[in-house]
């Protein structure tokens, strides 16, 4: 008879809940929404899944490109009536946007698996400044989705009467609830829901531009004398370093136009393999379609002598102006291109969705949040982390009432936070390998502009948007860092408590190799009565348990089964090797128990597997172990803390208890063995 872990092996275990023929209500209207399990042992996963730099781009490039739809008028807006100077804040964007997409290229190249600028800042400055870049990174999404969710409301609500605007909040958080649950279902299911919607914006607006710029060729040295008049005019009124300070806040309200390049770096784990090169073409797309959009954009408003009209955004402004006399063609255009604006903007919530969720997690996995905010669904996406991002933007757009402008100001300062921490680790790892690097210079050069250009830059938005509400954002990243910090301390108190618990590895690895001369070749007899023991690795909780067990039942049981799943979640789900790895891990640690106990005189086995759910996984498995040890009981260890708070369930999982519960009603019992920790 073939043991257990042979038949796993063979036949690559795994049942999709959605093909069960008894399925509860729950699971049905589950497998109805959000769509069959994903196997995370499937070779073909890692493709399946990952996007091409086309989709990629689709996914993390809408963020910069949507801004276009309100950051040039922001700009605009902040300039008051010295809009010709739109062209100094047009140069710098463009600029700023392919120095910041270079710096990137480069920490992509140093951390292929992906993290961001919180794993840059991490490994290369400190964990405790990468907690700061991570945590500010976080608040920059979650605003992000706020944003562009907020701006298409106002974009689509600008087509209703009047009196239908008091329902504009109500749909923006729908508007929410949907991504929430296409981002449940799965990243590529999202992005290719969204893609028309992409392509019509992009094709529309490079057409209106190009068309823009080919109509007023003649008054270009009109232009040019008029930013000469306006230059002169605004120094004459306020000076040199007035004009710059001027140039400078249009600058900066506009600078939600460089966040989601960042987002590439923090979703490496997504993108199709050779994934760093998959990241560059797709950082190149992103800037140069974004920085065309946005600088045509400025320079058509000056063609066209755009201004503020009531009820109307900038670019429904610009487009009537340019299209005015093409009659019906005209209006069609004017519609299909404002609709694609609107939509297009919720598509620029997917960067929000992608990379907030990926940070949380890494940062999870480090112990910064409660671990429970790594794991994966079924469906192999960051669930919690969705969910997180979703509430706390809808969460925002209830606390500003859907106010653009409110959110604009509190937006982008927490991203050049991140860019200036990970830039100065960038720029400290080239120094500190100067003498191992050929093209250091050219290398420390890019990230060092980057660097001053982003310092400059927060400092810059600090001051200008401190006192119209740029400080509640600083507040809330300042919050929630101190949450990490009591979440790190949490944690690490605990370890500490663990410590003792892992002299019981010593002691054991002590008496192997006291026996290790003996011979031990117990004979399985499928009758005996078995302890199927549940393990998260060869480790003081496992031992504490199975002495736990020889200890209270003494020779009752003479068949020793050790079960581990190894959980799959945003750590180690980066690619093939990553799980290969997993899997090697976990037969490594159930090989050393089942080593132990036959030096013991006991039969014993190993059965290792790779899910995303321990409960479902045992599930699963627990017909084949019963079948072969009929006269099986099933033990766990429960961690027993001095004081039990309120927080106790965030913080840490009760995997044991729903096990219990869940074997319980097959019949089969299943005892939790407590492990004091004081």
């Amino acid at each position: 008879m073939k043991k257990i872990s042979e038949i796993i092996s063979k036949d690559k275990y795994f049942d999709d809940v959605c093909h069960q023929p008894h399925q509860t209500l729950r699971q049905r209207i589950k497998c109805l929404f959000l769509g069959k399990s994903q196997n995370p042992r499937d070779s073909r996963i890692f493709h399946k899944l990952s996007l091409i730099a086309f989709f990629a781009w689709v996914g993390l490039g809408a963020d910069g490109l949507s801004s276009s739809c309100y950051g040039p008028q922001e700009a605009f807006l902040a300039l008051g009536g010295h809009t010709y100077l739109s062209i100094f804040v047009a140069i710098a964007t463009v600029l700023t946007i392919f120095i910041i997409s270079a710096s990137y290229s480069q920490i992509v190249e140093l951390f292929p698996t992906g993290g961001g600028g919180y794993l840059v800042a991490s490994k290369l400055l400190s964990p405790t400044l990468g907690m700061i870049s991570g945590c500010a990174l976080l608040i920059d999404y979650i605003l992000t989705i706020a944003v562009s969710v907020a701006s298409g409301a106002d974009a689509i609500f600008s087509f209703l009467p009047p009196e239908w605007h008091v329902y504009k909040l109500q749909f923006a958080l729908i508007v929410v609830f949907v991504l929430v649950f296409l981002n449940m279902r799965g990243v590529k299911e999202s992005i290719l829901v969204l893609t028309p919607i992409f392509l019509i914006f992009l094709l529309t607006h490079v057409f209106i531009i190009i068309f823009a710029l080919s109509t007023h060729g003649p008054v270009l040295p009109h232009i040019a004398s008029s930013i000469k008049g306006d230059i002169h005019s605004t120094v004459s009124q306020v000076g040199f370093f007035g004009m710059f300070l001027l140039i400078l806040r249009a600058y900066t309200m506009g600078a939600g136009t460089f966040t989601g390049i960042e987002a590439v770096s923090n979703g490496l784990s997504v993108l199709r393999e050779p994934k760093v090169e998959t990241a560059k073409r797709t950082m190149r797309y992103m800037a140069i379609s974004l920085s065309f959009v946005v600088f045509g954009v400025m320079l058509a408003y000056l063609f066209y002598g755009v201004g503020p009209q009531p009820g109307k955004t900038f670019n429904a402004v610009l487009i009537e102006k340019a299209v005015g006399g093409w009659g019906s063609l005209g209006n069609a255009f004017l519609l299909i291109t404002l609709a694609s604006e609107a939509l297009l903007l919720f598509v620029a919530a997917q960067t929000g969705f992608l990379g907030g969720p990926a940070v949380l997690a890494n940062m999870a996995v480090d112990r910064w949040f409660p671990i429970k905010f790594s794991t994966l669904s079924d469906r192999l996406v960051i669930q919690k982390g969705i969910i997180i991002m979703g509430s706390l933007s809808a969460v925002l757009m209830i606390f500003s009432q859907g106010s653009v402008r409110f959110l604009v100001i509190l937006y982008s300062i927490n991203v050049f936070i991140t860019f200036v921490l990970s830039q100065a680790g960038m720029v400290r790892h080239w120094w500190d390998s100067r003498n191992k690097i050929k093209n250091w210079v050219r290398k420390i050069s890019i990230n060092g502009i980057g660097l001053l250009l982003s310092f400059f830059i927060l400092i810059s938005m600090i001051v200008l948007k401190f006192n119209e509400g740029g400080w509640i954002t600083l507040f809330i990243t300042a919050t929630l860092v101190l949450l990490a910090i009591l979440t790190k301390r949490h944690y690490y108190q605990i370890a500490k408590q663990l410590r003792r618990l892992n002299s019981l590895v010593a002691a054991t690895e002590i008496e192997q190799y006291a026996t290790e001369h003996l011979e031990h070749n117990p004979v399985f007899d499928p009758k005996a009565k078995t302890a199927v023991l549940l393990v998260n690795g060869f480790n003081g909780m496992g031992l504490h348990t199975l002495f736990g067990i020889i200890r209270t039942f003494g020779d009752t049981f003479r068949n020793f089964v050790f079960l581990e799943v190894g959980i799959v979640d945003a750590g180690n789900f980066k690619g093939k090797e990553e799980m290969d790895n997993l899997g090697a891990h976990v037969k490594t640690d159930l090989d050393r128990y089942v080593d132990f106990m036959k030096k013991q005189g006991y039969y014993a086995e190993g059965i290792s597997s790779v899910a995303v759910d321990v409960v479902d996984e045992v599930d699963q498995l627990t017909p084949q172990i019963m079948s072969r040890f009929p006269n099986a009981v099933f033990f766990g260890g429960q961690l027993l803390f001095e004081k039990d708070t309120l927080f106790a369930p965030l913080f840490h999982n009760y995997t044991v208890f729903s096990l219990q519960k869940r074997l319980y009603r097959q019949g089969i019992p299943f005892v939790i063995l407590p492990i004091r920790v004081n």
